[in-house]
């Protein structure tokens, strides 16, 4: 039984008193939301604030993320297999394929044989790197790029395993790896948020994507990916409906915010904090979006660059110079999702419109980073969300063929960020079946991308329902080998 007393006709113990204590002291944090410039020192209004604040000296500051949907085939792209080519039509040994669970679409196939790649390689750059003939843009920045040919997942299907390399885990409602990286760095740009995303779809077959993969999950809702669109309202709902303008806004903000502040006072619900934050944001950014989300004043050199498509609202050209522009206004995390690359039958053809698709303007995003002095300090990453079999999927011809789901491994390239350039990390077998070297768990990529931007993944913990949660799960290390 707590000690009772009385002050001024109320009853007092030490339940109550916390109670309101941490009320004052959300109050203050309250202030700070509402006037940034209280605890600022004087700091000016065009200077860019940063709430988080990294761990360790980070080696990028900012992450783009060119996700390319549906699971590219590796051995079409970025893993040269000639002996793959020379056993075509060859059922798959028994010793290589072991007892690796496989979808419902080839499990009850009656055979499994090999087929080697349609399209040939060649070497290039410095690095000699092989490089399919159907990336000629990407083969340009080879001395750029960290192909890491040893990825590998747990999924098998599409929806967990797009949903675990973006958010850690398998089944939804988990912070992605955006909301992580808010979270833990907060935002350089207050006019901006730290996470958006993009979205387009190319030539192939594609598979959805959903707005859990850039959820904010158990975190404040303020590091919910914004999704950017194409049209007149990149934004919904940003822009001010007829007949009222900003001065009408602002006074709107204020009154709501004197309310939203007495319901803070009473209820002491951290959202409440959130949702006047993400108020005040929405009124910033119906400056900042517009300018940043205007492509016709590029200059001719960057549309030819990226290609005319990049004046062309919702292509993954036009994607590709949004994300530049956005990482250089201080974006923390750009997001694009890229759908199409779903080549179970009909490989030869679909993959080849969808690679001439993405190649220009991902090489693109890169050399145009490179030469404005960005690339160093940001993160490109391009790859989907597992690989494809050696084996046909289907009936093989000499002209058509299709690749299954295949989570053993796969490749992904990095560029920037203090990533080693110019290197091939990891290795699989002669079919392009198993990793034979240097294995990179989804956890390890996942480790090793918040660790560039100066995060220990084991120390990045929000506590939720009893438990502590973090990206990586349970387990993930750094890949060193791959870091300059």
């Amino acid at each position: 039984m707590e000690k009772e007393f009385f002050e001024h006709g109320i009853t007092w113990n030490r339940r109550r008193f916390l109670s309101t204590l941490s009320l004052g002291i959300g109050s203050v944090a309250l202030g700070s939301l509402l006037m940034p410039d209280l605890f600022r020192n004087g700091m000016a209004d065009d200077e860019t604030i940063t709430p988080g604040i990294p761990q360790f000296a980070p080696k990028a500051k900012r992450v783009i993320y060119l996700f390319q949907n549906g699971a590219p085939s590796q051995q079409e792209l970025f893993d040269y297999k000639p002996k793959l080519r020379e056993m075509t039509g060859q059922e798959i040994p028994p010793s290589v394929r072991g007892n690796q669970r496989l979808t419902g679409m080839t499990a009850n196939q009656a055979s499994f044989p090999l087929v080697g790649s349609f399209v040939d390689f060649k070497q290039y750059g410095e690095s000699r790197v092989w490089i399919s003939d159907l990336l000629p843009y990407t083969a340009k920045i080879a001395d750029e790029l960290c192909i890491v040919r040893s990825l590998y997942t747990e999924a098998i299907n599409h929806d967990p395993a797009l949903t675990f390399i973006q958010t850690g885990a398998q089944q939804g409602n988990r912070p992605s790896m955006g909301a992580w990286l808010s979270y833990g760095l907060g935002n350089e740009n207050k006019n901006l948020p730290a996470f958006t995303v993009l979205l387009s779809r190319g030539v192939g077959n594609g598979q959805g994507v959903y707005s859990k993969l850039w959820s904010n999950g158990f975190l404040d809702s303020v590091h919910q990916g914004v999704q950017f669109s194409k049209g007149e309202d990149p934004v919904l709902y940003l822009r001010d409906p007829d007949g009222f303008n900003r001065r009408d806004r602002r006074d709107m903000l204020d009154h709501l915010s004197k309310l939203n502040e007495l319901s803070y006072k009473e209820f002491g619900d951290p959202e409440i904090v959130t949702k006047i934050k993400q108020y005040e944001m929405a009124y910033r950014m119906q400056t900042a979006v517009p300018e940043v989300m205007d492509l016709s004043k590029e200059p001719d050199d960057i549309v030819k660059l990226y290609g005319p498509d990049c004046l062309v609202p919702g292509t993954y050209s036009a994607n590709c110079l949004l994300a530049r522009k956005l990482s250089e206004n201080g974006v923390r995390f750009v997001q694009l999702y890229h759908q199409g690359w779903d080549q179970h039958g009909n490989l030869p053809y679909e993959i080849s419109r969808q690679a001439k698709d993405v190649d220009q303007a991902s090489a693109a995003l890169v050399t145009d980073l490179k030469q404005r002095g960005l690339l160093d300090e940001t993160l490109v990453i391009w790859g989907g969300e597992f690989g494809r079999t050696s084996y046909t999927q289907g009936t093989l011809t000499k002209e058509n063929y299709g690749r299954d789901h295949h989570p053993r491994c796969f490749s992904i390239w990095m560029a920037g960020g203090g990533i080693k350039p110019g290197i091939v990390y990891g290795e699989t077998d002669e079919l392009g079946y198993n990793i034979i070297k240097d294995p990179v768990h989804v956890h390890d990529f996942q480790a090793t991308v918040l660790n560039q931007l100066g995060l220990d993944h084991e120390k990045l913990i929000f506590k939720h329902l009893g438990r502590r949660y973090r990206l990586t799960d349970v387990s993930g290390h750094v890949v060193r080998d791959i870091i300059a």
